[in-house]
């Protein structure tokens, strides 16, 4: 659920401070009637302009290195342009710098201004198809939403005000274990059917981790000048996920199920893949990617508390390069590793494979599952 949270305050326009009072309030309807009403409303809108305010605590205080930290690590206050087609651009400015976010639908670019680096990715093709033509309101959320309907519940609507609108929110829960995730809540304009509000919460904190708050919003044409990224004339370009194909192949189509013989047989490097990691058992192995950067993706656990482990072929540059991040001892070999309130990421190569853990699980429990993997 962080990703589709996170996917959603980049390409959604969403915000995360609600304003209680001063301003008027929605009557009080079911779920389904809500997203109805703003399913019909929102394909009326054809752009927004938002002052916002953005604001980070997935990285414990003094976890980055001096001088890294941005309007990204710390939060920032900033400019919303949106495109019903899926366009944008987000303006942030603060104490520690400026920062930048541009994105067409699909592809999305993150400029840091503090360390003069511009980070580019591509949207999982599931959230940007649902995104791109989809309209700014409740329809893409849900397209997004729908298919983890059954790992979470979601609460009555509460009527609010929000930026001085007419809102609902919802509170998203998983049903199971979610691991280090609590619950995210979502605010949509009961007038407009434009998502308004996105807060994501970890185990054991009332206050929300990631917030993107808006403070004043304006409906109508947003122009292309407005949605064009500024010029960083001698900015460092670093692609997270760099090559990313749509086939792995002839007879495994990307991210198709398959056996974990047929998945050895059909790759290149010796695949590291136990019956067990970290204490929970292998769920499924996925081919993913075509060429260089095919791979396999393995599941461990179901659900929101599940770990996922992604290995490559040795690439030119690892995962997780050109980020400030501390190192972490994989058995010997030297990895790097993304700790936040939510979830780790781990990095790390060894005999010219590449592997990357992820999962909604403290540290210990990703550099347990990175030792694993022999």
């Amino acid at each position: 659920m962080i990703a589709v949270v996170g996917v959603l305050g980049l390409t959604g326009g969403i915000a995360q401070a609600t304003l209680r009072g001063g301003g008027p309030k929605p009557p009080e309807r079911p779920l389904a009637l809500a997203v109805m009403d703003a399913v019909r409303q929102a394909p009326q809108v054809q752009g927004v302009s938002a002052q916002i305010h953005f604001t980070n605590r997935l990285l414990p205080a003094g976890s980055l290195p001096p001088g890294a930290r941005s309007p990204l690590a710390a939060g920032a206050d900033g400019h919303l342009w949106l495109n019903r087609d899926g366009r944008l651009r987000l303006d942030l400015t603060s104490q520690d710098g400026d920062a930048e976010i541009v994105s067409d639908g699909h592809r999305v670019t993150v400029y840091d201004g503090t360390s003069k680096t511009q980070y580019r990715f591509t949207l999982p093709s599931g959230a940007a198809n649902a995104l791109n033509g989809a309209g700014l309101g409740a329809a893409s959320l849900m397209k997004v939403v729908g298919p983890l309907l059954d790992q979470v519940t979601i609460s009555k609507p509460e009527p609010g005000t929000t930026a001085g609108r007419p809102s609902y929110t919802v509170r998203v829960a998983p049903k199971d274990d979610g691991g280090l995730l609590a619950a995210g809540e979502l605010t949509w304009d009961a007038e407009k059917g434009v998502p308004l509000r996105a807060a994501v919460y970890a185990q054991d904190d009332e206050q929300p981790v990631l917030e993107l708050a808006v403070t004043e919003v304006a409906y109508g044409p947003v122009s292309d000048a407005q949605l064009a990224a500024r010029a960083h004339p001698g900015a460092k370009t670093v692609d997270v996920e760099p090559g990313g194909g749509t086939h792995a192949g002839a007879g495994h189509p990307a991210g198709a199920a398959t056996g974990l013989d047929e998945a050895r047989k059909a790759l290149s490097f010796p695949l590291s893949a136990p019956d067990e990691l970290a204490g929970l058992p292998r769920n499924e192995v996925r081919i993913a990617g075509d060429g260089a950067q095919k791979g396999a993706l393995i599941t461990y656990g179901k659900g929101l508390g599940s770990i996922v482990v992604f290995e490559r072929a040795k690439q030119d540059r690892p995962a997780l390069a050109g980020l400030p991040l501390p190192e972490v001892n994989v058995d010997g070999a030297t990895g790097r590793e993304l700790a936040t309130a939510l979830g780790t990421i781990v990095s790390f190569e060894r005999d010219g494979v590449s592997y990357v853990v992820a999962g909604l699980v403290p540290p210990v429990s990703a550099e347990n599952a990175a030792r694993g993997l022999r």
